[in-house]
């Protein structure tokens, strides 16, 4: 790897020396195993172990078939699937490769006993295959996480409608958490060139997802001075809808469970904040049945901050936990658009809320390209900024998912691969230096270097 490292380091290096690089025959990539996928079996969902179940290991170098890449993969993140992908909740994501290869000829070389996870990333183009038209070896990319070849004609209108998308990294092989992934074509977009390596990788996944379900038609179509409650504000996800519905005009009501988390909420330009946990919100009872007066209590306090006005949209993703609340509280004629279920996947609300205040739910399932590439340019142009609070080094990878999944992390938590410091990758300094303290506001240790490189 130190020939490809350094040839992304030389500034003078083209398109030509790449092309010309060695590939490896392998390449290291933190995997979870066939034979473990029952590993925590019996145990409670809370006390499984990302850092037991992700391995740092050496597999074989896939090359890009028709309409993929080969990208050097500098750096990467955690997101919530590569928690179910190593708690092997709702189920193990072997299931998904195997399933893939059956649908798909081409395919086939996915379904390994070993899953290379990880569904971002930020790096260079080595080698591109037939086909591709709009990427060569040395361009500077992130990725989004839609894997699609569009042989239905039902997802020519929306690619998220496509019977066979999936999601890079968790329903594939050859992930981001990683040295080198294998991406199609139509997932890469330009590197925002004023972060860090290490920066530009933590956006891709949350931000779309987030974008889509706010902004886009697919999604809850937000207008400006629109109310929007955002759970989980300080998270990956949140974090990113905060941003998008203050640069829209919204007014975000940020629901958080620490006080650190509320002030990284209000750092973000939030007003309106709600510690669930100061408050000692309890939306189920003690037998496990949902509790209205709960319900009914969280609305008032929304309406207290917001001069009297309910949420015309709620941004849902924690799931059981919170859902029916969310259908509780969201205004007349609003909308709950919900992308997870990171608290459970069973959901109860009562219905009379939904159809006599005629409401809607809307099912919002990561983005399609162009919703993608829209909400990386608002990342390129330092409107909407990382929210990256920590790093790890890729041998690390299953310490950093363990603090995902016990909710000890803020924003998003990055991964270094091939980049071995954090301060790598920048190239537009200028505008880095007008947004550094809206980039430094996540970070637990802002004095880490953010020197140009």
């Amino acid at each position: 790897m130190q020939e490809i490292t350094a040839a992304i380091a030389a500034p003078d290096a083209t398109s030509e020396d790449f092309a010309a690089l060695r590939i490896p025959e392998h390449y290291r990539g933190a995997v979870v195993l066939r034979d473990e996928t029952e590993m925590f079996e019996g145990l409670p969902t809370s006390e499984k172990d990302p850092a037991k179940s992700l391995h740092i290991e050496d597999v074989p170098t896939p090359l890009p078939d028709v309409g993929e890449v080969l990208v050097a993969v500098m750096a990467s993140s955690v997101n919530y699937n590569t928690v179910w992908s190593s708690i092997f909740e709702p189920l193990p994501t072997f299931a998904f490769l195997r399933r893939a290869a059956r649908t798909d000829p081409a395919a086939v070389r996915h379904d390994q006993p070993y899953h290379v996870v990880g569904s971002d990333l930020s790096g260079v183009v080595l080698r591109t295959g037939p086909g591709v038209t709009h990427w060569k070896p040395g361009d500077r990319v992130v990725a989004h996480c839609l894997s699609v070849g569009l042989q239905s004609p039902d997802g020519h209108a929306d690619t998220m409608l496509d019977p066979e998308q999936r999601i890079w990294g968790y329903e594939t092989n050859f992930g981001g958490l990683a040295q080198l992934a294998l991406v199609r074509g139509n997932q890469l977009m330009p590197k925002p060139e004023h972060l860090t390596w290490a920066e530009a990788a933590a956006s891709g996944l949350v931000n779309s997802t987030a974008y889509r379900q706010l902004i886009s038609r697919n999604g809850a179509g937000m207008k400006q001075g629109d109310v929007v409650l955002v759970w989980g504000a300080s998270g990956g996800l949140g974090s990113y809808a905060t941003q998008l519905v203050l640069n829209g005009g919204g007014i975000p009501v940020c629901v958080v469970s620490s006080e650190r988390k509320a002030a990284q909420a209000r750092a973000l330009g939030a007003e309106l904040v709600i510690d669930r946990a100061r408050e000692n919100y309890r939306f189920w009872t003690g037998d496990g049945t949902p509790d209205p007066s709960e319900w009914k209590r969280f609305g008032r306090h929304v309406r207290e901050l917001t001069g009297g006005e309910d949420p015309d949209i709620t941004l849902e993703h924690p799931g059981r936990e919170t859902f029916g609340a969310s259908v509780y509280v969201t205004r007349r004629g609003g909308t709950v658009v919900t992308c997870a279920s990171t608290s459970g996947y069973d959901h109860h609300y009562d219905n009379r809320h939904l159809w006599t205040s005629l409401k809607r739910i809307v099912g919002s399932h990561f983005a399609n390209y162009r919703e993608a590439f829209e909400a990386n340019r608002l990342i390129a142009k330092g409107m909407v900024h990382p929210t990256l609070s920590a790093t790890y080094p890729l041998s690390e990878t299953g310490v950093a998912t363990r603090e995902v999944h016990r909710n000890r992390h803020s924003g998003k938590i990055g991964i270094l691969c091939l980049a071995d410091r954090e301060d790598l990758g920048v190239r537009d300094p200028e505008l880095r230096a007008r947004h550094l303290p809206e980039i430094n506001r996540f970070r637990q240790d802002p004095g880490v270097p953010q020197g140009p490189r």
